[in-house]
């Protein structure tokens, strides 16, 4: 009686706040984040009634023992139909596992659910310098032949009726053939605070536009953005540090992120890198350490979603990145961004086809780099180790402010079930600084740039994908470059749902 009375609050719960969201014209992604917290309290609900079961058929069996009786005996006197035994059910049915499942270890109240997601490209480019040059993203296709973009390992679960954790754990091979491991994601959540707050905490992607929290396939093309992969670095931005977040209470959904993480290391691009030794916006990047909160990197969001019909909603977003950079002492970084996302698909989609829907991202990056001369003893002259650009010259740059920049316009046309045709433009710039493009004049990380990618994405079912991919890529001071791109991707499991 106490479960089906849980199950009854439950179901009254969901279905008023249901009519409260439809009363209020609520978003799509406000009835999802409901039906998803829902369908978490009533697993746990299960979990928890299916380990008081299992306690006491293991105290009645301990008491038939202690008195003699196996369990599967009869009472005195009563006859048993042996074909009847075996075709009665002695408790619920279970079910044959279906693809569409997650794949679950442990048992009773401790399960973690487990996917996997391949992803592999293969193709070539005429660019000489594929990899980090036209190719600019961590797990972007990086070679001539044959790429591993990643295999990645998600782990998520609930881990008591106040947390659920979440880990996704990357394998990966580079142009060179070397094997790597890493941690992209690690965290716990809070699943019952109050006021509309959540709090993470650990190893996360940082919340910053739409691209930079999404793992790779679910981007809607083979590689990254050029503006993302410039200004946030080739695996964007990530690293250890909390977020509290507020589902602000409007009649349409609305949602402020603030965090904090660590601002060192290559998934902190912009601020407090080394960039492995080698020079970087004609500077040698020091990590200066970290001795003050100030020393941090910090982020906000605001994040907004209208219904504009039935079959049409608007997503749009502003976010910022504060923090401290290595390009100096007492030199920091700012970013800014603006996105939104609209779709239109149709009441009557089936398996979510037809769609159509177009995003876009702008950025906009303000590094201040300290005063630099890579003739450090000042004789004038350079010795080996004092040539850091390989030209045999001096360069002398003063203290200045950097301002670079980006957008990227995508649309997708599901024309019709498993049938995906996308189409992408970028275009990364800068400010130009007298000073520095005399010192630095041809520097890649700076030069104006665009391309254009047309692709065409099949799904045999929702757990594979082949996708075909052509870029034009045209860089200042080097010229159009041309690539084909042909990926294809594998799912064990049912992976966790994705943000709108």
């Amino acid at each position: 009686m106490k479960s089906k009375s849980l199950w009854a609050s439950s179901l009254g719960l969901g279905l008023a706040a249901l009519t409260c969201y439809a009363d209020d014209s609520a978003t799509v992604e406000k009835l999802h984040q409901q039906l998803q917290q829902m369908q978490e309290n009533f697993n746990r609900t299960v979990r928890e009634q299916q380990s008081q079961i299992e306690v006491l058929k293991k105290q009645l069996d301990e008491v038939q023992r202690k008195q003699g009786n196996p369990s599967d005996a009869t009472a005195p006197g009563v006859q048993t139909n042996p074909a009847n035994a075996s075709t009665q059910p002695l408790g619920p049915t279970a079910r044959s596992w279906s693809p569409t499942d997650p794949i679950r270890i442990g048992g009773r109240s401790a399960v973690v659910d487990i996917s996997l997601v391949g992803t592999f490209a293969a193709g070539t480019s005429t660019a000489h310098d594929i990899e980090g040059g036209t190719q600019l993203g961590g797990h972007d296709p990086n070679q001539r032949g044959f790429t591993v973009q990643g295999v990645e390992l998600n782990l998520q679960g609930a881990v008591d009726p106040y947390f659920r954790g979440n880990a996704n754990i990357l394998f990966s091979v580079d142009s060179g053939g070397e094997s790597f491991i890493e941690l992209e994601e690690a965290w716990l959540e809070t699943v019952s605070l109050p006021a509309n707050l959540q709090l993470r905490a650990g190893q996360y992607l940082t919340e910053f536009g739409r691209l930079n929290t999404q793992h790779p396939h679910t981007w809607g093309f083979v590689d990254t953005s050029l503006v993302n992969s410039r200004l946030l670095g080739g695996d964007g931005v990530r690293n250890p540090g909390i977020r509290l977040s507020w589902l602000v209470p409007t009649p349409f959904y609305s949602e402020l992120y603030f965090g904090a993480q660590n601002s060192q290391g290559e998934t902190a691009h912009s601020f407090r890198s080394d960039h492995e030794g080698e020079p970087f916006l004609g500077r040698v990047w020091n990590d200066r350490g970290v001795h003050s909160l100030g020393d941090m990197l910090y982020t906000a969001r605001y994040a907004m979603s209208f219904d504009l019909s039935d079959n049409q909603t608007l997503l749009g977003g502003i976010s910022t990145l504060l923090g401290p950079n290595g390009a100096g002492r007492n030199t920091d970084t700012q970013i800014y961004g603006a996105d939104v996302y609209w779709k239109w698909k149709p009441p009557t989609a089936h398996a979510g086809f037809p769609f159509v829907s177009l995003q876009t991202e702008a950025m906009l990056r303000r590094l201040q780099a300290g005063a630099f001369s890579n003739d450090f003893d000042g004789s004038g002259m350079l010795d080996a180790g004092e040539d850091l650009f390989g030209d045999g010259l001096i360069h002398n740059s003063p203290r200045e402010m950097l301002t670079d920049w980006g957008i990227y316009s995508q649309f997708l046309y599901g024309f019709r079930k498993g049938w995906v045709a996308g189409l992408r433009g970028d275009y990364v710039g800068r400010t130009k600084s007298a000073s520095y493009e005399m010192a630095h004049g041809d520097d890649p990380a700076r030069l104006g740039r665009w391309r254009v990618s047309p692709n065409l994405t099949w799904y045999p079912s929702e757990f594979s994908k082949i996708r075909l991919q052509y870029n034009y890529d045209a860089r200042e001071k080097t010229g159009v470059d041309h690539a084909i791109w042909l990926q294809f991707e594998l799912l064990l499991g049912a992976h966790t749902a994705h943000k709108f």
